[in-house]
């Protein structure tokens, strides 16, 4: 089991992310270790597939650490990350008589992260929560960093807040009861790491990729422990991904991939994509635009593509309108003065933002078509 101790330096927050196999036991005893006695009442935020899973242990364990629990479910998928749901769990924490001292347990994947962890935000103007994330994607990326938020119709996460949580519990082990697309998903949200963030990282990913049995093998651990000291060194250095910085440590570099991905979740109303495939696609057709733009080799572009690649196969892309997925890129709320801030590659571990004023529709459309090959 490791320990990494993660410190956020503008709420000068210490929380530790502990990973590890049969570690979700631990909740309740880690619950209580950070939140001391005065803490009474946990809810724990999940949908009913992860509840059916993991519900009864995680209950237990709060019950071991002598929490009064009760339970909020929400529908599953990204389209349900909504203001219905926001609403509804709220309503759960008011019926449970939750307190300022009492605490909320996201269990589930990054749609469950994001909505517990807003809602946990603004009840009673900010309650503690706690992360534990059962999906490989929400175990590298969404549970570290304080990201919470929901979707509107007008694009993904609109509606959001920057609220850390106080522990994360990683545990491996349910990794086993995913399905194939799901362990895609957060591989390709692995290759993104490594892409913007070392070249090593990106060889270890890389490595792993094409191994054998891989949720067994031991190299899984030190792999989700690297990906998540990387986050968190990103989000330490930069909480609220500031907009002027336009720095290779900056936050915003973690949203390579994420530009084309989001407006391809959006045109199939994020019915098609799981977060993470569509990722996959916008890191192609990113490193394609950067390409194009001659700021990377074909022989670097390879490299990612063989990745991605190895991460599983991605849904088609062959039916979708290159119009309709440019439109959807001015709603891209990473815009700054109207104009899309890009991150793309100079080469593997070493991102560049570029001003969408310096990339060209026709440049863009060019390399959609090449990459998704949409009509």
């Amino acid at each position: 089991m490791r320990r990494l101790e993660v410190t956020i330096e503008r709420q000068v927050q210490d929380y530790q992310i502990i990973i590890g196999r049969g570690v979700l036991g631990k909740v309740g005893s880690q619950l209580r270790r950070i939140l001391g006695l005065k803490s009474r009442r946990a809810v724990v935020v999940s949908n009913q597939r992860v509840f059916e899973l993991y519900g009864a242990q995680v209950i237990q364990s709060l019950k071991a650490s002598a929490f009064d629990v009760s339970k909020s479910i929400v529908p599953e998928g990204e389209r349900f990350k909504s203001m219905n749901s926001l609403t509804r769990i709220l309503r759960d924490f008011s019926d449970s008589k939750l307190e300022r001292n009492d605490a909320v347990v996201a269990l589930g994947g990054g749609v469950v992260g994001d909505l517990a962890g807003f809602a946990a935000s603004v009840y009673l103007r900010g309650v503690r929560y706690f992360q534990a994330p059962t999906t490989l994607l929400a175990q590298i990326d969404s549970s570290v960093g304080g990201k919470t938020g929901i979707n509107l119709a007008a694009g993904k996460n609109m509606v959001g807040a920057f609220y850390q949580p106080r522990g994360v519990v990683i545990d491996i082990s349910t990794l086993a009861t995913l399905p194939p697309r799901e362990l895609t998903a957060g591989f390709c949200e692995m290759v993104k790491n490594g892409a913007v963030g070392s070249r090593e990282l990106f060889q270890q990913t890389a490595k792993f990729l094409t191994a054998h049995e891989k949720l067994q093998s031991k190299a899984l651990e030190d792999l989700i422990a690297a990906h998540c000291e990387f986050k968190a060194g990103i989000v330490a250095g930069d909480e609220r991904e500031d907009t002027d910085r336009k720095d290779r440590r900056s936050r915003r570099i973690l949203n390579f991939g994420h530009t084309i991905g989001h407006s391809l979740e959006a045109v199939t109303r994020y019915r098609r994509f799981r977060h993470g495939e569509a990722v996959g696609h916008g890191m192609l057709v990113e490193g394609e635009i950067a390409k194009l733009l001659g700021l990377l080799k074909p022989s670097e572009l390879e490299l990612l593509r063989e990745a991605v690649k190895a991460c599983g196969p991605l849904p088609r892309t062959n039916d979708l309108k290159d119009d309709e997925i440019i439109s959807a890129l001015s709603r891209d709320k990473k815009s700054v003065g109207g104009s899309i801030q890009w991150v793309l590659l100079e080469k593997i571990g070493r991102p560049r933002i570029v001003d969408g004023k310096e990339i060209t529709p026709n440049l863009i459309r060019d390399a959609i078509k090449t990459v998704l090959n949409v009509a």
